[in-house]
């Protein structure tokens, strides 16, 4: 009579047979059992190793716009004190940010002109950084950096002057790296703000120099679309739609600004404004003014820091920032 044999005969059985097996075999072949299973242990803490690490190869994530940082330039720009056009003040300011600039990589161009003013002739220059893209057709973003000249008051223009400068140099360090097809242009204007009245020409002297020279250079066609920052500082930031801006603009800024959550500073409102996007339009080139006029402290001696927050300033740069993708696309269809 016979019995099966249980798991632990079938395994004594295997390990004798095993045991006999292995005296025959070759010295050789324990050596090639040995390198394959070192290979086998080098592969597998390799592909360990690359799971755990990013690849050497993946790009690194675009930067993010930085209202802090950007209110930081704000901060240095208000330092200097009033910057009307022709001062020495606004020489100082453009210093400032050709250097903030030059420390990115950048080469910053200087449009020198001589505007015809109520006071006579003034000496002013526009500040252009070019980010080349897949193509040479341009996409402008702009705004000033020049205050209003205000005898006997001490206007610092933190909202009006300070912010569209210092929110163009944190874009042009978020931009630079991030890829796009048109080409970007960033602008500093000078002389936006009148001498004396906003009447006639005596104002948006910087943007309506830069549309007659590219005129005149039949350059005018190469720019796609303007994009306006003015005043983006205030703490109780609410931009509304501006009529004399292109619809389409308008439509997609908006819609972005839903998209982000940013619905409670671009709010659902029209108002009609003057400013240096005007000479642009007037030139067949779509433009946008992204500002905010209702504002308490404008060109008075309160708009200063303690009416302007960096949290307006990153409400403003994750919008532009969140539209620029679909602008891009509307123009090169």
């Amino acid at each position: 009579m016979s019995r099966a044999k249980t798991g632990s005969d079938v395994a004594d059985d295997a390990g004798s047979s095993f045991t006999q097996n292995v005296k025959l075999l070759p010295a050789s072949f324990f050596i090639v059992l040995t390198a394959a299973a070192v290979g086998t242990s080098v592969w597998y803490f390799a592909q360990a190793d690359e799971a755990r690490t990013p690849s050497a190869q993946s790009a690194p994530a675009p930067a993010a716009f930085d209202g802090a940082r950007a209110f930081e330039h704000l901060r240095q720009l208000v330092a200097i004190g009033p910057r009307p056009a022709g001062s020495a003040a606004i020489r100082q300011t453009r210093a400032y940010i050709t250097r903030q600039l030059s420390s990115l990589g950048f080469t910053v161009e200087e449009q020198a002109f001589t505007a015809q003013s109520p006071f006579g002739p003034v000496e002013m220059v526009n500040l252009i950084v070019t980010l080349p893209g897949r193509r040479p057709d341009r996409l402008l973003v702009t705004g000033h950096y020049d205050t209003k000249l205000m005898p006997n008051q001490r206007f610092v223009g933190a909202s009006d002057g300070g912010s569209s400068a210092a929110m163009l140099i944190e874009l042009a360090h978020v931009l630079k790296d991030r890829p796009h097809e048109l080409t970007y242009e960033l602008v500093w204007f000078d002389g936006e703000e009148a001498f004396v009245d906003w009447q006639g020409l005596d104002h948006t002297y910087g943007s309506r120099f830069y549309v007659q020279a590219a005129t005149k250079a039949k350059a005018i066609g190469s720019i796609k679309t303007m994009i306006l920052l003015d005043m983006v500082g205030d703490k109780n930031l609410q931009i509304r739609r501006d009529r004399n801006s292109t619809g389409w603009l308008n439509d997609i800024i908006w819609a972005a600004a839903k998209r982000i959550g940013r619905d409670q500073q671009f709010v659902e409102f029209d108002t009609v404004i003057e400013d240096d996007h005007l000479p642009f339009i007037e030139a067949g080139v779509p433009a946008v003014d992204l500002i905010d006029l209702d504002y308490p402290a404008w060109h008075t001696p309160d708009d200063d820091l303690d009416h302007v927050a960096a949290a307006s300033l990153q409400a403003v740069g994750d919008v532009l920032l969140a539209a620029l993708p679909d602008i891009d696309k509307r123009l090169i269809r």
